[in-house]
């Protein structure tokens, strides 16, 4: 295993349909996405699911099927100017009746100009388009781009589904691990090794396969063939991270992290926030997460939640780690303890989509400006009550323009200080009067 190679886990890439793991509800015999490929009548694509779910896989194999040349592109280190030289290349391929699979990795990290750059040439049949992508084409891609695609969503695979990839790897001697052990065996590796490998994998076969070669690597330098459950344990807390934070389980931790402290289970927040705090992530990200979350889902119903999420963001700031940690934690708990209401978030996208809806909407003259003679003369400020000056009665006062008086943006819900303000609500719809 000292010899250059490339990593398990391209090596292991399958090369038949029948081979990719899990995705049974796109490629088994006789569903439509499969048909189309063995029949060579594929169009542009997109492939939307996990990392590790066989996105790439299914690009390469749709090439091969079809017998186009595989272009990759990614969309990390290739720009426009590269999109460019493909086409070029694409056009004199098709002149020689061959045609051009171009795939995009990552193509949600374009923004929409540069999107717009394949349009052409997928409407011109220059080049086949396969996406691929992680995040949801509906919020990441160009809608213009989006509709010429069909999309096709990968599921995470199952502990079942990534076990069947490692064992395959473990006895495949010409591309897997087969014959490598000491002794040119196999490896062997314990039930509970296997499920360790499985479970650490989260769905994702090429994290499994990884993993599976440092626990060999680990195997061979020490010579031997047999790996154990506390072995592979041992060796998986050397050679892989626990948490990525820039990739797929950032955006997955901090969403339990949220849902937790949003179902209030103060007990699950503080575990979410532990793994994410011991992973690596930057405490100043969930600082903000949770100032978001203070005005998003506890609002009113508890005024002191944005306080204390501000407080203990300032806190860390000035104490770092260890030390501000336990304000972040405090500050979870709190927030996860909190009766929750969403009702001004709720509002506030009520009034923008107002606002954008009714832009023209004129200022009542009454609550409009009137610095000079000529605006007074003209009737600004005309029939304007200062509500200090005002007996309760008076001080109400409907500010919406016309055509939308008595519109309800803001409900309060029925939890926590909200009930109060409720209550405030309608004091002031009945002038001031008690009820």
């Amino acid at each position: 295993m000292n010899e250059p190679r490339e990593p398990l886990a391209a090596r292991m890439r399958p090369t038949s349909l029948d081979d990719v793991a899990g995705q049974q509800h796109l490629l088994v015999p006789g569903a439509p996405l499969r048909v189309a490929i063995e029949a060579g009548r594929i169009g542009s694509l997109l492939l939307w699911g996990p990392p590790g779910t066989g996105k790439t896989t299914i690009a390469r194999l749709v090439a091969r099927y079809t017998a186009k040349t595989f272009v990759p592109f990614s969309a990390v280190t290739d720009g426009v100017a590269r999109v460019r030289e493909i086409v070029a290349e694409a056009q004199a391929r098709l002149a020689t009746g061959r045609g051009t699979i171009l795939f995009v990795d990552e193509i949600h990290r374009f923004n929409r100009g540069q999107q717009d750059a394949f349009l052409p040439h997928v409407e011109a049949g220059t080049v086949t388009l396969i996406g691929a992508t992680t995040e949801n084409p509906s919020f990441e891609l160009n809608p213009a781009l989006l509709s010429r695609l069909q999309v096709h969503v990968l599921r995470p695979l199952t502990a079942a589904d990534v076990r069947g990839v490692l064992e395959r790897a473990l006895a495949d001697a010409e591309r897997g691990l087969g014959g490598l052990a000491p002794g040119g065996g196999n490896f062997v590796l314990a039930p509970e090794a296997v499920a360790l490998l499985a479970e650490h994998a989260g769905g994702d076969a090429r994290r499994g396969l990884t993993a599976l070669e440092a626990v060999a690597e680990d195997a061979l330098g020490r010579g031997a063939a047999s790996v154990s459950g506390a072995e592979a344990a041992r060796a998986l807390a050397v050679r892989l991270p626990a948490y990525d934070k820039s990739g797929e389980q950032h955006y997955d931790l901090i969403s339990a992290f949220i849902k937790a402290m949003r179902g209030s289970d103060s007990q699950g927040t503080l575990y979410w926030l532990a793994r994410m705090v011991q992973g690596g992530e930057d405490p100043r990200y969930v600082a903000r997460r949770m100032v978001r979350f203070a005005s998003e889902d506890v609002g009113l119903a508890d005024p002191r939640a944005l306080s204390m999420a501000m407080a203990a963001s300032e806190a860390y700031r000035q104490l770092g780690t260890p030390e501000g940690e336990l304000a972040l934690a405090e500050c979870a708990v709190y927030l996860a303890t909190a009766p929750k209401s969403n009702a001004v978030y709720v509002a506030w996208q009520a009034a923008t989509a107002l606002a954008a809806e009714t832009a023209s909407a004129e200022v009542p003259l009454a609550l409009r400006n009137a610095p000079t003679a000529l605006l007074r003369a003209l009737g600004h400020g005309a029939g304007y009550r200062y509500a200090h000056d005002e007996p309760p009665d008076g001080q109400h006062l409907d500010a919406m323009p016309a055509g939308l008086e008595g519109r309800v943006l803001y409900e309060p819900g029925p939890y926590g200080f909200e009930k109060e303000i409720a209550k405030r609500i309608a004091w002031w719809a009945r002038g001031g009067r008690p009820g």
